[in-house]
């Protein structure tokens, strides 16, 4: 019995599993609904799809580069716990990962969970497997493949934070230096140009308001004000971004100005952290014991 695209889809929609697996499972049981179901739940991936609404916000951030420095790649695995995040096996997976990535340069997370890795399954597969072994809902959140005509320079901090910048002039230690700083400060842009209008002049309007309602400057002439509310915006803009930030290993001048002295520039940069951006779900563990004592 052949298998259709509706069965595949029937049976996606029911457990949730990718559409290999649901494939796979269909072709093995000559397209029998309930067996392929069975066959799933008896493998671990139902057990996987049971997980996949729990929050996973620890987990790793992993960095590969090329081998001429030219090209890198770096992901952010997640665990619900980080326990499992140290966990040997996990680190390992999330190590493949970041080479499928780096090989295979995906076009978007989809594709990079149906690349291959050197077991010759694919991600997703890897992952629902390790799921049902550990036992935490675990997930491939994010990925990016940056290259250059330069060798780039990348910086990892524990499997906590990862740094990735596209520098153009300077040298090695300027680089390291950059990607140090940007783990460390975490700009949110680049430069002044890169921040949206619609954010400056929401900030513009909370620094007006500020001002009108400090006794201090009320009754001040509007020049005046304004000045003011320039200077705050101009503040305001040096702490979001990388050019305008006090450079870590000198704060009497700003990373703009190193890299200006150095006839260096900043094409691009990138910085992953763990769970950034998760609404991490607060546990109470004396609550969680009482009330598995309840229950017993």
């Amino acid at each position: 019995m052949a298998v259709t695209a509706e069965a595949v889809k029937a049976l996606r929609e029911r457990t949730g599993a990718g559409m290999m697996e649901c494939k796979k499972a269909l072709v093995e049981t000559n397209g029998d609904l309930e067996a392929a179901a069975e066959i799933m739940r008896k493998s671990g991936l139902a057990k996987a799809d049971k997980k996949a609404g729990r929050v996973a916000a620890e987990g790793v951030v992993f960095v590969e580069h090329s081998a001429d420095g030219k090209r890198a790649a770096i992901v952010e695995v997640n665990s619900e716990t980080d326990f499992v995040a140290r966990e040997k096996d996990f680190q390992g997976f999330a190590a493949d990962v970041a080479r499928a990535a780096l090989t295979a340069q995906p076009a978007d997370l989809d594709a990079l969970l149906a690349t291959k890795l050197a077991s010759g399954k694919t991600v997703e597969e890897t992952r629902r497997e390790l799921i049902a072994r550990i036992g935490e809902n675990i997930g491939v959140r994010r990925f990016e493949v940056i290259k250059s005509d330069a060798p780039l320079s990348t910086y990892s901090h524990g499997t906590r934070i990862g740094v990735i910048v596209a520098l153009h002039g300077g040298d090695d230690a300027l680089g390291r230096d950059l990607a140090m700083h940007i783990a460390a400060i975490n700009p949110m842009y680049l430069s002044a140009d890169d921040v949206p209008a619609d954010q400056v002049a929401k900030e513009k309007e909370i620094f007006v308001a500020q001002v009108a309602q400090d006794p201090k400057t009320a009754g001040k002439p509007a020049e005046i004000v304004a000045r003011m509310v320039d200077g705050k915006i101009r503040k305001f803009l040096g702490e979001i971004t990388l050019l305008g930030q006090p450079f870590v290993k000198d704060d009497k001048q700003a990373v703009g100005d190193v890299l200006k002295k150095a006839n260096a520039r900043v094409a691009r940069f990138v910085r992953f952290e763990v769970g950034a951006g998760i609404e991490k779900k607060q546990e109470n563990f004396a609550e969680e014991v009482a009330a598995a004592v309840r229950g017993s």
